[in-house]
Formats: structure tokens, sequence, C-alpha cells
């Protein structure tokens, strides 16, 4: 929460600056109403842009002056290095009487940034990333002019150690204690009216993000579905067949023009994917969730999820061709199989999707919305299934592709037959988008189709979805996902953790639409490291920072989502915990070097994998241009 609304908390301990709302909290006199984010405005982006610029060598001479005489010795680089780490080791390790009385709390984020300085400093991850945080200190206090280094290096560095010094105070203003003094039910009755505050605040900034089950949408969306309607030509009972939605899939600028508003600037950028043969495809039905205010701003992750980005295009005309960041090509035994895990291997018996997600994980090998040639040939599902068959120790298998729902229900039911046929198979997922893009697909037939491989002591049947926004949650996907549900089948959401969604408490706000829904959040995954998808990436610190600060304020039904990172060739590393990874260094451009352990770590050797994270100055450089109040966002320096 932001510092400006902490004065409003009630019952805190005696000390911290909400103090006086103490005697009313002893009372059972009842605080005030969770404040609202206050809005950001033109001057507020202006100062905090020449605040971002303002990074730089000096500043950070300015947060470690003690530093500066020990880095302009005339010593070699090592005795440099040994007697910085001592004095890290002196603040964070023997605990420096300078800290006595820093809170607890950000004792530990002196801990924490001290344990990151060392990990920089380690000739190792030096040698790893190729380049030194140390070096770079160094020449800052020399004078020696290091135009490589961005202002995000700076700014990540400065706090970095700020923290190590104490200087973050992250709690001092944030204390939620109840008051010593106090035991027993008049304890209990404050922290009662505290954790009260505390749901109001988060409930304020749920409220914040539209979501499409309320009359209001629902309301637009019917208007724009009579549009669509008449645009090609379409009845009601058309809107309601899948095969419909599918046959007038948007596969251009002219095409989605028809069916949705779009500013000059994205219908430019989608005649240019074109251009560049970018698979591009909408569905009437998604269509219908664009809002026809382009500038309204409650569909912008909806518009993120199809229409390309201007770098997402530079990068794909720079280049011959998106690769496999994923490196399925190496962890695929037969065609149609990807396998990295002992027990569960990936079928894609067809390969496109009615619309395409800019960020796919599979553009490299994605032709086009309904592609032809995309279904496989029956002999190679069968070598696949037969493959299958022959390895006992394979138990649950995701059919995905693609999107396997787009299959009839006929080609479904004898797919899953040879699945089900196969005795060691004691799972069956569906990985599919269409509960969003095409709900109308799960028919009541379609569903006890899908609900009769269940049997109960012997093999499930998981539906395992993608829904981005709680924008996207429309009556429609609820319906389709309670057919499902009926038919004792469980619902798994699976969130890609993009720029688009990654505002206070965006997330969150999924989490409860989805619930209300019947879907279990499942995975949050970090945004892949793709050049061509920069502009949704988001630094792994937001996610945690995330998964801390907002998630963890969810009931335990409505947080099961699991954060990962999923490292290329080996597959998803949680992130959960500092033991499955490293920060190594801060590079030049601010990003941070991460060291990713393989999640066969303690189990069997395996190569570790270092990966580029985006920069956190970045990120809040474009949170503060979108209006977001980045004071929000202040511990974010503070995750690693």
């Amino acid at each position: 929460m932001t510092a400006r609304n902490d004065a409003h908390r009630p019952g805190a301990k005696a000390g911290s600056p909400s103090r006086s709302r103490q005697a009313d909290s002893r009372h059972g006199r009842q605080g005030p109403a969770a404040p609202a984010p206050e809005p950001v405005g033109p001057d507020d982006r202006a100062a905090w842009a020449d605040a971002s610029a303002s990074w730089g060598a000096e500043r950070f001479l300015r947060e470690v002056p003690d530093w500066v005489d020990v880095l302009r010795r005339d010593e070699p680089i090592d005795e440099l290095r040994r007697a910085l780490l001592k004095r890290i080791d002196d603040i964070s390790v023997h605990d420096d009487d300078q800290l006595a009385d820093l809170h607890v709390l950000d004792r530990i984020v002196v801990r924490d940034c001290g344990r990151a300085l060392r990990s920089m400093f380690a000739p190792r991850n030096e040698r790893a990333t190729g380049f030194s945080v140390l070096q770079a200190m160094v020449d800052a206090a020399r004078g020696v002019p290091r135009p490589d280094l961005a202002p995000a290096f700076w700014a990540d560095v400065c706090h970095i150690v700020h923290g190590l010094h104490g200087r973050a105070k992250l709690h001092a203003a944030d204390s939620l204690e109840v008051d010593d003094r106090l035991t027993g039910r008049a304890a209990a009755q404050v922290r009662s009216q505290q954790l009260d505050w505390l749901g109001a605040s988060v409930d304020v900034r749920c409220a914040r993000y539209a979501d499409g089950l309320s009359p209001d949408a629902v309301a637009r969306r019917a208007a724009r579905r009579d549009r669509i309607l008449a645009a090609l030509g379409g009845t009601r009972r058309d809107w309601n067949d899948w095969h419909w939605h599918l046959r007038h899939i948007a596969r251009d600028a002219e095409g989605l023009a028809r069916i949705a508003a779009l500013s000059p600037d994205e219908a430019a950028r989608v005649a240019r994917a074109g251009r560049l043969a970018m698979p591009f495809g909408v569905t009437p039905y998604y269509a219908s969730l664009f809002d026809d205010d382009t500038q309204a701003g409650r569909d912008r992750a909806i518009r993120a999820q199809v229409l390309p980005p201007d770098d997402y295009l530079d990068a794909l005309g720079a280049s011959d061709g998106i690769g496999d960041y994923m490196r399925e090509g190496d962890t695929s035994p037969i065609d149609l199989v990807t396998r990295r895990y002992a027990e569960i291997v990936i079928l894609k018996p067809y390969n496109a999707c009615p619309q395409i997600c800019v960020y796919c994980q599979r553009n490299w090998e994605i032709q086009g919305p309904m592609a032809e040639g995309a279904l496989a040939p029956a002999s190679q599902v069968g070598a696949a299934l037969d493959w299958l068959a022959e390895h006992p120790t394979i138990h649950d298998v995701l059919v995905t592709g693609g999107d396997p729902m787009v299959l009839s229900d006929a080609r479904l039911k004898a797919l899953l037959d040879r699945l089900a046929a196969i005795p060691h198979v004691e799972r069956i997922r569906i990985g599919t988008r269409m509960p969003v893009t095409a709900p109308m697909r799960f028919t009541a037939r379609t569903a006890a189709l899908l609900g009769s491989y269940r049997v109960p002591g012997r093999r499930e049947v998981c539906v395992v979805t993608h829904v981005e926004h709680p924008y996207e949650v429309a009556p429609e996907t609820a319906r389709a996902v309670d057919r499902l549900r009926r038919q004792g089948i469980s619902v798994y959401n699976q969130l890609v953790y993009t720029f688009f969604v990654s505002r206070r408490f965006e997330a969150v706000a999924l989490r409860r639409v989805l619930r209300r829904c019947g879907i279990d959040p499942y995975y949050t995954f970090n945004t892949k490291g793709k050049d061509e998808t920069a502009a949704y990436r988001v630094p792994i610190a937001r996610l945690v920072q995330e998964q801390k600060e907002e998630a963890r304020l969810l009931s335990g039904l409505t947080r099961t989502d699991e954060a990962v990172f999923n490292v290329p060739g080996l597959g998803k590393n949680h992130l959960n915990a500092w033991q499955h990874r490293d920060l190594v260094s801060v590079l030049p451009d601010g990003s941070r070097a991460y060291e990713f352990h393989p999640w066969e770590k303690k189990i069997a050797p395996q190569r570790t994998y270092i990966t580029r994270d985006v920069p956190i100055l970045g990120y809040l450089d474009r949170l503060a241009a979108i209006g977001e109040d980045v004071s929000e966002y202040q511990g974010i320096w503070y995750y690693f």
C-alpha cells in the first residue's frame, strides 16, 4: 500500500504513524473506510520522468560515501572486492549497531540486499555474465566515463545499496501490530478491525478493474454482438454456433475493423502484421469483448492479446523468422509429443487456434488461425499414441496444440478413445483457450463427451484454459465452465503475467472472478524472454512482489496458482523461494541476470540456466506513463 494512506490504519502499534487512531481502536470504534488510490496527473508523470532520468554515478556515490575511499584505492580489484564484502557482511550478517532501531522486517531487507550484492560481486558470476558490477562502481568512484551504464542500472544498484544500509524502511510506516498492552478479546477486536481495513483496501483496488460479468459490460457487449451479426450477415442462432465463429474469423485489419473499433494506430499495426506474414486472427465473439471507446482502457489487456505492438513487428521484420525459444524440438522424442517431466507429456494433434495470442509460446510453428494442414495426419497421431502406450511411466497427457477444441466432437472422441484405452493414463487434460475465444464450443453434448472419460478412482479429466484479465470473463464463459463442472471436469487457469495484467491487484481481481465461475487458478507464468515480446515482459521482482503483497491477501482457495519461470528445454522453476534461483548481476541496461536452478536439482545433475530480465526502472516508467502511482510499487526493488 502507499505511504500516503498509512495514517488511516486503525489500531496500529504505539509509535507507528497510525498512532492517532489507537484510542479509537481500543474503544472499538470503527476506523475510516479504506482509501482509494489517488489519481496520477500529468504533473506527477512529468516529475517521475525527471526523477527516472536522474539516476547516475553521482547519485550512487552519494548513497555510499563510506565506500568511496575503498573504491578509489590503488589496489588490485580483488583486494577492493574483499574490503567491500567485509563491509557488506559487517552490516548484513553481523548486525551493525547503526541498524539497532530498524524495524525487524527492514533488517530482513538489509540481509537480502547484502546477499544480492555478495552474489553480484562473485568472480564466477562476473565470468558467467561477462560484466562486473564492482568494476562499474570503481569506475564511478574514479570518474571514469561509462556511457554503457543506463539510468536503470544505477537505479537498481542504488536501491540495493540503499536497502543494505537500512534506508529503505518499507515497514516503519506499515505496521499492523497490535499494541502490546492489549490481550485477549480486546487484542482480537483491534486485529479484526485492522483486517477489515486491509480487506477493504483490497476491495477498493480490485474495483478498479472491470469484469465482463457486470450488467454494464453485458449490455455493451450485447449491443456489439448485434452490430457484428449485422456486419457479417448472421443471426442470433449463428452467434450460438461455434462453427459460425470459426468461419468468420477476422484475419486482417479490414476484417477486424468491420466488427471492432480500432484506433488508426491499431489498424496500421495489424496491416503491417499482414505484410510481415505474422499469424493473426480474432473470432467474432472475442471482437465483441472490445470496447467501442478505444481510449477507455477497460479492454487494454484484451486488445494486447491479439494486436501486435510495434516492437514485436520490428523484431519480426528484422529477423529471418521466430525461433523455438523453449527448445521444444530438443524435448520431442516423437512427432506431436513434448516431454520435459517423468509423468506428463504434451500431445499436439492440431497445430493452430481460432485466434492467435501475440506472445504465443509456439508462434515459431503456428502458421495462422485454422491453418490448412494444421491437423496432423491420422498415421502421425497413431504413432504418437502408440509411443505413449509403450511408456508406462507416463500417467498424465495434456492434449493441446494449437487448440484441440477446434476438432469436431467425432474427431475428439476418436482421439480420446485411444488415449483412454492406454491403461497407465490416469489423467487427460485438454488445453484450450476457447472458453474465452468461442465459449459456445462447450455445448452440453461436448461437455458430456469429455465427462464420459472420467472414471472416479481410475481416470481424471481436466480442462486447462488461459484467461488473462477479468474483462475477458463474460457470462458465456461462466456458462461453458458450468457445463464442464457439472460433468465432474475440473477447470484450471494458466495466467501469463504480462505488463497488461500487472498493475496493483489486477491479477487478484482476476483470481476472484475466476473462482466465482468455477475456474481454479493453476499457474502464473513469468513472461518468456523472447526478444519480440519485450512489450509484454514484466520483471521477475514484480511477479514475486505480487505473490507476496497482493495474492497473499486472498483466501487459500482463491490463490491456488503457483508463480513459475519456464526454463527453455527444462521446464518450470518455481519463483517462491531463493533456492530455485540466484541474482547474479545487474547488467549495464539495468536488467537483472538470474541463474535458475533446474527442477532436477538434488535429483540428478543438470546445467543451470542464466537469463536476462527486463529493467525494473523501465517497467516503472511504463506504469507511470499509463497513469499508475509508482509509489504503490516501491517495494519491487527488494524482491530478488
